[in-house]
């Protein structure tokens, strides 16, 4: 096994953990958001990818099953991840799982349904694997949001569903129901220092200088649905952050901010330049007549 194994090609199908600052963001988000439903159980990360969010679950569920149809992206998952006892990486196409029922506690699938037309196949194959009382949390882009408004076009997405085609699909298997929202926010964050509990707060100023209301007045861009046949765990977070130490985004943010700042002063300052030249020359000589058609005849 390689000690610094090479990234997975990036080609826009699969997210690696070497793209940085927004689709970070999201992906990265999705999976912690799973990690304290998964702790302790037996978990399948169908569609897997690269395998570091099969990783990431790895550090807290009791074992975690990463699947994938590629070849290329199993072997390098296994060849990156595959020395936890933990955590294994199996070729196979999500929508014929080869696996026994109720094998798995949870299943755990981000940003797989709009990769395939099958998606019916796909979730009757996770209440199969699930246990009675498993829990499937799985996401998907909204339609309306990422297609219709936003005008992204991904040229892997086949088959993307509206809010309502979301839970048409999922809650005939899955009666047990709750969606999340996804979106990346500017947000000012305030939050306790001294540990103590409490509820959740957010408030949204419908434009700049209008009083704020409660809640996130976002759409979402992408939905997650937690779905179980028994019921949920219990209690569930009402709201989860995610951020970097760094501040990727926000510290991307500043230096273009900073860089524009800085370019349209040197514009300003070549266009003072350019007047006073203009001004130091005086004014223009004016252009010489051209000569009349047929001078030289007339010159005879």
């Amino acid at each position: 096994m390689s000690d610094s194994p090479a990234a997975l090609p990036f080609t826009g199908e699969r997210f690696t953990p070497e793209c940085v600052r927004e689709i970070w963001y999201e992906h990265w988000h999705r999976y912690a958001f799973a990690l304290d439903l998964v702790r302790g159980k037996r978990v399948l990360d169908a569609a897997c990818g690269e395998g570091y969010g099969s990783n990431l679950l790895a550090d807290a569920a009791a074992s975690v099953v990463g699947v994938d149809l590629s070849a290329q992206a199993v072997d390098h998952a296994r060849n990156r991840y595959g020395s936890r006892t933990n955590l294994q990486f199996v070729q196979a196409d999500a929508t014929a799982l080869p696996f026994e029922d109720a094998r798995f506690d949870v299943v755990v699938s981000f940003e797989t349904l709009e990769h395939l037309h099958a998606q019916e196949r796909l979730i009757e194959g996770f209440a199969r694997v699930l246990a009675d009382d498993g829990l499937l949390v799985i996401s998907s882009p909204d339609k309306r949001t990422y297609s219709d408004v936003m005008g992204f076009d991904n040229e892997f997405h086949v088959r993307e569903l509206y809010r309502d085609e979301l839970l048409d699909l999922l809650r005939p298997h899955f009666p047990q129901l709750r969606l999340y929202g996804q979106k990346l926010l500017f947000q000012s964050a305030l939050w306790s220092l001294d540990g103590a509990d409490g509820d959740s707060q957010a408030w949204t100023s419908p434009s700049a200088g209008q009083a704020p209301v409660p809640g996130l007045g976002y759409a979402p861009v992408y939905y997650v649905a937690l779905c179980g046949r028994r019921g949920l765990p219990a209690p569930l977070p009402a709201l989860s952050l995610f951020g970097d130490g760094e501040e990727s985004v926000y510290a991307h943010y500043n230096h273009e901010v900073r860089k524009n700042m800085a370019a349209g002063a040197r514009i300003a300052e070549l266009e003072a330049e350019l007047d006073r030249l203009r001004q130091d020359a005086g004014p223009a000589a004016p252009e010489p007549l051209p000569a009349p058609r047929g001078w030289r005849r007339w010159l005879r």
